[in-house]
Parts: C-alpha cells; structure tokens; sequence
C-alpha cells in the first residue's frame, strides 16, 4: 500500500505500537503495519522496553510507515492510563528524555522522526492544561515535528502558539464524551468494525460524530487512530481502510 502524509491525500491511520514488554506480548502489531500509514512506538515508560522499540523500529521501516514518539507518563504497572501531578518543566522532561530514545534507534534505521502523540493520560492532561501543553509542544518544535492530538483542545491552540505543527485526530475505538473530551478505558475492548467504518463515513460527510450520550460533535481530523490492543484492531483497521477507499 501508499504511505501518505497526513493531510496530503486524506485522512491516515495512525496506531499506538511497541507497547510489549521485556518476555509479555502486547498488541497486534504485525497485522496493523500492513493496514496503517503511521505507528506511535512506546518509549519505556508507560510500555515497551529497548528492544521493543529497536524491532518496531525495523518493522515499521520495512513496511515504509512513518514512525512517531508515543510518550507516556512512568507508570508502567497502570500502563500510563493514571494521572499524575505535574509541572510544566517535567512534562517538557519526561517527553524529551523518551522522544530521544527512540530518535537514537531511528536514526541507526537511517529513518527520521514523523511526530509526537502523547499516551493515554498524558494526552487527556496535555488537552486540558495548556500550561503543560507548552512542555510538549517545546519538544515538537526542538525536532521539528508535529503533535497528533485533539482539534479544539489545547493540543490544537498551544500548537498554533508555538508555531509547532498539528495533526488532529478522530478515534473509533473509544467513545467521545458530551464536551468531546475521550472516554479512555483502563483496559481495551472489542470494537465493531462495522461502527468503526460508520463513523467515518459519518466524519467524512457531515463532519459529526455521536458522543455516548447521543450530543453530535464536530470533530475536525486528519488522522485515525486504531489502538493496536484490543483482539480484533486489525479487522477495525481494516474496516477504516475500507471506508476511507470508499468515500
């Protein structure tokens, strides 16, 4: 398949990967890299360890998929889906400190870093918080990359501050609360593959997308992201596949 930028011909699909760890696998990552454009490799904090991200990094370059950070907060038992207080400055830290992990393996693959998305509570906080959105965002612009996150949040406007590119994104393995704010599980669920495509299709047309208590968003995107570790994410990607070739 083409690999595409986000924005160049439509919408990507992104997916979190590299999140096994040390002899404990995790996610379907093999399947997803034929059927995605670009992975977000977990870098030891929340999930993965140096030789993950070292096979994920080959992987991925084989396949010809952009390779992105995926900093979580160090949190590997709650799997980074449990926030933490903290300062501006060690947002900036923790995020650097990961990023440049995987930049040395990358840059070993003779391949570049494509962006930055923030893992699980880490992304909710950084929505919210601008304070601590412009930690990250300072990392972005250090590499010269963009952040994936949600339009309309901070993620969106501390981006446009800082003159760092953005990259939104729609999600069809999660629910969308009332303010369109993510419902994130501790832990993933199936998702039907037939909704996952109504979605988009939906988001492609109208530009709406059902909350869990039926409010209609407008939820502007570049990307798609498909978790790579619920047990059916391939036939999920799949379905996204399809429907974006459809539209």
């Amino acid at each position: 398949m083409t690999h595409v930028t986000p924005g160049s011909s439509g919408p990507t699909i992104n997916s979190d990967m590299g999140e096994s760890l040390g002899l404990h696998s995790f996610g379907n990552d093999p399947a997803l890299l034929d059927i995605v454009d670009t992975i977000n490799v977990a870098c030891g904090f929340h999930a993965g360890d140096p030789d993950t991200m070292s096979a994920t990094v080959e992987a991925a370059t084989q396949k010809g998929v952009l390779i992105g950070a995926h900093p979580g907060l160090p949190d590997l038992v709650g799997f980074g889906r449990r926030e933490m207080r903290l300062s501006p400055q060690e947002v900036e830290h923790i995020i650097l400190y990961q990023v440049g992990s995987l930049a040395a393996f990358l840059k070993r693959a003779g391949t570049e870093l494509s962006h930055i998305k923030p893992h699980g509570s880490l992304y909710g906080m950084l929505a919210r918080e601008p304070d601590l959105m412009r930690g990250a965002a300072r990392v972005a612009r250090l590499y010269g990359v963009p952040i994936y996150g949600i339009a309309g949040t901070a993620h969106q406007s501390v981006c446009d501050e800082l003159g760092v590119p953005f990259v939104a994104e729609l999600y069809v393995d999660l629910n969308y609360g009332p303010a369109g704010e993510l419902l994130i599980q501790r832990r993933p669920e199936p998702t039907d593959p037939a909704a996952a495509a109504r979605r988009v299709t939906r988001a492609l047309g109208d530009g709406r997308v059902e909350a869990s208590d039926g409010t209609l968003l407008t939820i502007p995107f570049d990307s798609i992201c498909v978790h790579s570790d619920a047990s059916n994410s391939p036939e999920v990607a799949a379905a996204v596949r399809a429907a974006l070739a459809a539209f």
